[in-house]
C-alpha cells in the first residue's frame, strides 16, 4: 500500500455543461433515495398501529437502514473508484426500489429488518457515489458541490412529504411504500446510465482558498491518520442528535400534542408536524450548499464551529419553546438547518486532506460515523421511556454539537493543518510512510 500521485498524461478540460450535468445528474439520484430516510418517520406510527409492535422496536428498522446504508460505503466507494460510478448507482437503484416493495408486503419485524437492510445497501450505494462524484468533478468548487448533491438527499423528501401522507390516510402506508417504491428506484436506475468520473486533467485545478494537500491517499494509509480519526467523532457527535431528531420528530410532535395542531406561516395553514416536516426538509437541504459553499471561502473549520454551535443552541432551544406550535415549526426547521451541513462539510474537509484519487472510498469510510451514531436513536426511546421525558434526550443532544463545534477550532483546525503542510512540505514523507 502506497501514498501514490497521478503522473499520467492528462486529457483535454471538460466542459462547464459536462461537468454540470454529472452534477445534476447526482442531485437528481439523491432526491429518490431521500425518503428512505427522511421519510421512514411517517411510516413508523401506522405500522405500530397496525401490529401493536411498540415505536422501539419499529425504529431498530431505520437503525438497521442506516447502519447498512453507512458502514458498506467504503466498499461501495472502491468500487466505485475501481470501475466507475454507473454500476453501482444502477444496482443502488434497484435495492431501493426493492426495499420499499418489500416493505408494503411485510407482516413482521424481522422482514421489516430484512427490507431496510436492503434499502441501506442501495442507498448508501447511490448516497456515496453521487458525493464522490461531485468531489471529483468540482475541486475548485468541493463545498458548493458536495452541498448541492448533499442537498437532493436532504431537500428531496420535501417535495413528497404530503403526498405521502395523503396516501397513507387514504390508500393506507403499505400502497404508499410499493407506489413510491417502484417509481423512486426506477428513475436512479435509468439515470445512472448516464453517469461517468473525470479522467485526470478533465476537472480544473484545486482552489487556493482552502488548504488541500496534494498526495493521494490511499484508504488503509488514511485509516493511519489521527486527523481522520478526530472528523470521524465530530462527525458522529453531530450525526447522533440529528437522526434522532429524523427519525423522532412525529413522536415527540405528538407527545408535546402538536401533531395535528394548525399552524399559520406565510398565509399558508397546515397541521404544526406537517409544516415542520415540510419546512425541515427545505431548510436541511438548503444548508448543505451554503455552508459549502460558505467554507469554501471561510474554510472548512471556521464553517463547522458557527454551524454546530447554532446546532446546539437549536436544540436546546426546542426542547425549551418547541411545545409553543409555532415555536415547534421554526425551532425544528433552525434544528434541521444547522444539522445537514455536515454532508458537505465532512466530505470536502476529507478530500482536502487526503485526495481526489481515492475520494469515494476515502469519504465513504468517514460517512460511517453516521452509522454508528444511528446506533443510539434507539436508546433515545429507552431514555425517554425511563424518565418519561424527552429532556435528557434534547440534553445529550445539544451537548454533543457542542463538544464538536468547539473540537473544530481547537482540534481539527491545527491537526489538519499540520497534516497538509507536513506532506506538501516534504517529498520524502511520502516514502517514508510506505508499509514494509
Amino acid at each position: 500500500m502506497t501514498v501514490t500521485s497521478q503522473t499520467d498524461q492528462p486529457a483535454e478540460r471538460a466542459s462547464e455543461a459536462t461537468r454540470l450535468s454529472q452534477l445534476v445528474i447526482g442531485i437528481i439520484c439523491m432526491v429518490m433515495i431521500a425518503n428512505l430516510q427522511y421519510g421512514w418517520t411517517l411510516f413508523t406510527i401506522p405500522i405500530s398501529q397496525k401490529f401493536g409492535w411498540s415505536l422501539a422496536s419499529i425504529q431498530v428498522a431505520f437503525t438497521l437502514f442506516v447502519l447498512f446504508e453507512t458502514w458498506l460505503v467504503p466498499a461501495e466507494g472502491y468500487l466505485v473508484d475501481r470501475f466507475g460510478p454507473r454500476i453501482v448507482v444502477l444496482a443502488g437503484g434497484w435495492l431501493t426500489g426493492l426495499a420499499w416493495v418489500l416493505n408494503s408486503f411485510a407482516t413482521s419485524l424481522s422482514m421489516f429488518y430484512i427490507a431496510q437492510i436492503i434499502g441501506g445497501l442501495g442507498a448508501g450505494a447511490v448516497y456515496g457515489t453521487c458525493i464522490g462524484n461531485a468531489l471529483k468533478w468540482f475541486p475548485d468548487r468541493r463545498g458548493l458541490a458536495a452541498g448541492l448533491t448533499a442537498a437532493g438527499f436532504g431537500i428531496g423528501s420535501a417535495l413528497t412529504i404530503i403526498p405521502i401522507q395523503r396516501m397513507i390516510s387514504t390508500h393506507g402506508y403499505q400502497s404508499t411504500f410499493l407506489t413510491f417504491g417502484i417509481g423512486q428506484g426506477a428513475i436512479v436506475v435509468v439515470l445512472s446510465l448516464l453517469l461517468f468520473a473525470p479522467q485526470r486533467g478533465q476537472a480544473p485545478e484545486a482552489s487556493t482558498l482552502v488548504q488541500q494537500g496534494r498526495l493521494q491517499y490511499q484508504p488503509l494509509q488514511v485509516l493511519r491518520e489521527p486527523t481522520f480519526w478526530v472528523m470521524y467523532l465530530m462527525f458522529m457527535l453531530m450525526a447522533a442528535g440529528g437522526l434522532m431528531a429524523t427519525a423522532q420528530l412525529k413522536p415527540i410532535a405528538k407527545d408535546f400534542h402538536l401533531d395535528t395542531t394548525p399552524v399559520t406561516l406565510i398565509g399558508i395553514t397546515l397541521p404544526a408536524l406537517t409544516f415542520a416536516l415540510t419546512i425541515d426538509r427545505v431548510l436541511n437541504g438548503l444548508t448543505r450548499p451554503f455552508f459549502g459553499w460558505v467554507s469554501d471561502f471561510i474554510g472548512r473549520e471556521n464553517t463547522m464551529f458557527i454551524a454546530f454551535l447554532l446546532e446546539g443552541i437549536g436544540i436546546w432551544a426546542l426542547y425549551v419553546y418547541g411545545q409553543n406550535p409555532v415555536g415547534f415549526v421554526l425551532l425544528s426547521g433552525i434544528v434541521f438547518f444547522a444539522w445537514g451541513e455536515i454532508y458537505s462539510l465532512f466530505p470536502a474537509a476529507c478530500t482536502d486532506c487526503f485526495g481526489v484519487k481515492y475520494a469515494t472510498t476515502n469519504a465513504g469510510l468517514l460517512y460511517t460515523a453516521k452509522g454508528t451514531a444511528s446506533l443510539l436513536v434507539p436508546l433515545a426511546n429507552v431514555l425517554v421511556v425511563e424518565t418519561g421525558g424527552w429532556k435528557g434526550a434534547f440534553i445529550i443532544a445539544s451537548l454533543f454539537n457542542i463538544i464538536a463545534a468547539l473540537m473544530a477550532i481547537l482540534v481539527l483546525k491545527p491537526m489538519r493543518h499540520k497534516l497538509v503542510t507536513r506532506s506538501d512540505e516534504e517529498p520524502a514523507w511520502a516514502a517514508r510512510t510506505q508499509p514494509t
